[in-house]
């Protein structure tokens, strides 16, 4: 299948995976990318050390395409979007604030760079500014999220923008994939699927409790604060949600959940950590590896 993205991105399916913190490393990320994918590292909240590591090990282990994502509110962002040029990494996606100040130096060194909106008056503004493509996400996905859904923001965004436009949030087959290029997108972001992959390095306790959860299972927690945060439900979003509820400072909400993703992508506390993940996990229900996760997914895809 060729689509704009496709050809944007060198790789043979229209498939990214999401560069969720603690998560995306670059055994997963190479894993995606030789299965003809994108695969991306992410750099949440590490210093750009870490990620030139990541990145020169990604190196090691394909020759295929691959990207960092930037969490622009990290400390680092100075130091990995260095690290980016310096590296020469061949794409850049970006989350959690407009990337303009670093896209000359990214476009100069001739990285792609695709950052994810969650409106289309920011989509509007990263086509102006130079971004080669966006990534349109709806508020189904883990993590992090907006107020629009998937359904309602890709047609939109698509509608506002002239360059490409990849759909992110809720998909999970190829049933989500078709659903999105009929939105006029040309490639889809997914990531709660690739954490439950066998090269996914999470703890085991985390992608059993993907494959066991049920449709109804998400909760979103921080939407009193401004920052609204998808995960499965436990014993802290319980606790977190009747403190919420009861009207809980900042201070106090961010302590519960200060570390949690550690919690369980390392230590695989799913009773106390944060289990990031989509509303698609209720459809996740077997560890496949990458490549023929990838390949089951295509395989039910309809030509553009």
């Amino acid at each position: 299948m060729e689509t704009r993205v496709t050809k944007l991105l060198n790789i043979k399916y229209p498939i990214i995976q999401g560069g969720m913190a603690w998560v995306a490393e670059y055994h997963l990320a190479s894993a995606v990318s030789n299965a003809g994918g994108l695969g991306l590292i992410g750099a949440a909240a590490a210093p750009g050390d870490w990620v030139r590591q990541q990145v020169r090990q990604m190196k090691e282990l394909t020759d295929k395409p691959f990207g960092v994502n930037v969490m622009l509110m990290s400390p680092y962002a100075d130091e990995v979007a260095q690290v980016i040029i310096e590296e020469k990494v061949p794409v850049v996606t970006t989350g959690a604030g407009s990337p303009e100040k670093y896209i000359k130096g990214w476009k100069e060194s001739g990285t792609v760079v695709i950052p994810v909106v969650a409106s289309c008056a920011l989509a509007k503004r990263m086509e102006r500014v130079g971004c080669d493509a966006v990534i349109a996400e709806g508020m189904e996905s883990g993590g992090h999220i907006g107020e629009t859904t998937t359904m309602c923001l890709v047609p939109q965004v698509v509608d506002s923008v002239n360059i490409p436009v990849i759909a992110a949030g809720g998909i999970a087959d190829s049933r989500g994939v078709n659903a999105a290029f009929s939105l006029g997108a040309e490639a889809v972001q997914m990531g709660t699927c690739f954490v439950a992959t066998k090269e996914s390095w999470v703890h085991e306790n985390y992608k059993e409790r993907i494959l066991k959860a049920k449709d109804i299972d998400t909760r979103v927690t921080g939407r009193t604060t401004g920052h609204p945060v998808r995960c499965l439900r436990n014993a802290m979003t319980s606790r977190f949600l009747a403190a919420e509820a009861q009207g809980a400072s900042l201070e106090e909400l961010e302590k519960m959940t200060l570390g949690g993703l550690r919690k369980v992508v390392i230590d695989g506390d799913i009773n106390e950590g944060s289990i990031m993940a989509g509303q698609i996990a209720g459809m996740v229900n077997e560890s496949l590896t990458c490549s023929e996760l990838i390949e089951k997914i295509m395989s039910g895809v309809r030509a553009l």
